[in-house]
């Protein structure tokens, strides 16, 4: 790969965790979830006077010192805009910001940094794709191929590029589990679809889709595949590559960085052919009254100035992510599903559970108790300390097909114990008492 910064100087918890406690040639140690919690400054907030139990990082994930301490950093030290001055803030601020690209493609193992197209969030990236790419490459009769489970951002795009083009859009549906039917993926693919768009991980179900069978399946047929990778990259070791996507997208805020940050992953041939998104200072290289050569990839998509804090934090949390390992982390989510989905039964009378077992499942762990609103629920549970979402978490066509109007949501991070699952629990128990069951 090309262009490769260095990684940040991490806090110990997390430079060191890799190869901590690990016999010569022997498996890495665990993840030690309370020692990294040191690293998260917010985990130190008592709301309501209780200890904070953060399950909500399906929606966004808190940030490590590191990452804080990086953005501050620069606006404390060399707050210039990048590409442009030539005075050394200014190129320390371009040094830094292009040095994130690079590890961000190190951490995804993309063929090159020139691949990483900076965006605000994976929805961003998605709606890039679809007005770029699919405005030129669809038309009439044109199908994509979706699945029940997607998130409103990998959704509602096509929708209105199909609708725009009078293209056709079709679904993979799902088992009662929540695993994507198969059989019937491969009917769909005989409709020869320009696209297929779906999801790494369910963000509601947790349900962790075979992306490396389904894409064979899409190419044979004659398909690009766009993988939203939102809710896998914080949580699973992914290799692009390996992986044989023509386009993964995701966001920062969920994988430990900041909000206003995100991934647009392309193959370069395409990136190349693609028209640009937005206009404007940046992504371009030669202007003139009536035409405009337009700047290299990845330039060509970032018009304007970026947010150079964010991308510097983002590269900040993909080093940390790395220092950690992510077999390790994905270990340490599946055994705090399979507590989860071992305790809450047991603990919790009545309480309803969705999706499929922990070994295809990603650190989330949706959930209802009959006869009591998941709004009322998660209310309560806050008196307690205990934050978990609560609605249609933005699939509502997903609780729509499971017949639910909405559902609580419990989802794990790296400094998620089993401590906090416990809490959970003990605040569902509380819940059924205030209202009498």
């Amino acid at each position: 790969m090309t262009d490769v910064a260095a990684p940040t100087p991490l806090p110990a918890s997390a430079a060191s965790a890799p190869h901590a406690g690990s016999p010569a040639g022997g498996p890495p140690a665990a993840l030690d979830p309370h020692a990294l919690r040191a690293d998260f400054p917010i985990l130190a907030q008592r709301p309501h006077g209780k200890p904070l139990v953060y399950l909500d990082s399906a929606a966004t994930s808190q940030k490590p010192l590191a990452v804080v301490e990086a953005m501050d950093r620069y606006y404390r030290e060399y707050n210039a805009n990048v590409h442009r001055g030539i005075y050394e803030i200014s190129e320390r601020a371009t040094a830094a910001y292009e040095g994130a690209r690079s590890k961000v493609a190190r951490f995804v193992n993309a063929p090159s940094a020139h691949e990483i197209v900076w965006t605000r969030n994976a929805t961003e990236a998605i709606n890039l794709v679809a007005y770029s790419w699919g405005r030129r490459h669809l038309g009439q009769g044109d199908a994509v191929v979706l699945t029940e489970m997607e998130h409103h951002a990998n959704l509602v795009p096509w929708q209105i590029l199909v609708q725009e083009v009078d293209g056709d859009l079709e679904f993979i549906p799902i088992t009662d589990e929540g695993i994507l039917r198969l059989d019937v993926y491969e009917v769909l693919l005989r409709l020869h679809p320009k696209l297929v768009a779906f999801t790494h991980v369910s963000n509601t179900l947790g349900t962790i889709n075979p992306v490396r069978e389904m894409v064979e399946m899409a190419h044979a047929a004659g398909a690009l595949v766009l993988v939203d990778g939102a809710q896998a990259v914080p949580h699973l070791a992914v290799d692009i590559q390996e992986l044989g996507a023509d386009f993964y997208v995701f966001s920062g805020h969920k994988m430990l960085g900041p909000t206003g940050s995100g991934v647009l992953w392309a193959r370069r041939e395409l990136l190349d052919a693609m028209p640009p998104f937005l206009a404007g200072g940046d992504m371009i290289r030669e202007v003139r009254l009536r035409r405009t050569e337009f700047n290299d990839v990845p330039w060509k998509f970032e018009a304007g100035t970026p947010d150079i804090s964010a991308a510097i934090g983002l590269g900040v949390a993909a080093d940390y992510l790395r220092a950690l390992g992510m077999d390790r982390v994905r270990a340490h989510e599946r055994e705090l599903v399979a507590y989860a989905l071992d305790v809450l039964p047991r603990e919790v009378p009545g309480i309803a559970l969705y999706g499929p077992p922990a070994d295809v499942r990603g650190g989330v762990v949706p959930f209802n108790l009959p006869g009591i609103h998941p709004h009322d629920v998660a209310q309560i549970l806050d008196r307690a300390g205990v934050c978990i979402r609560a609605g249609h978490h933005c699939t509502m066509p997903l609780h729509e097909r499971l017949d639910l109007a909405a559902t609580g949501r419990a989802s794990f991070s790296v400094f998620t114990t089993k401590d906090d699952v416990d809490a959970l629990a003990a605040g569902l128990r509380e819940v059924q008492r205030v209202f009498g069951g």
